[in-house]
């Protein structure tokens, strides 16, 4: 099971990205805890400048834009 974190505040493409890595997740059978986390200073903590942002298993993988899919597939299936 991967623990998936999206760092962002209350944007669209932070709501966006959840909604497809929950999907992809779905589509491929793989287990995750998705978690979104809105506090700046926690965000910043990880060294996130730029939202949204993707954790996977305490690993920064992306910021600042929202990832395409075949991006989230390979995170998914690595």
């Amino acid at each position: 099971m991967k623990n998936i974190k999206v760092l962002g505040g209350c944007c669209g493409n932070c709501d966006t990205v959840m909604k497809m890595i929950e999907t992809q997740a779905k589509n491929l059978g793989v287990e995750v805890t998705l978690e979104k986390v809105t506090d700046m200073a926690v965000i910043l903590g990880l060294g996130v400048m730029s939202t949204p942002g993707v954790v996977i298993d305490g690993k920064v993988v992306h910021s600042g834009s929202v990832p395409a899919p075949s991006k989230i597939d390979a995170w998914l299936k690595g």
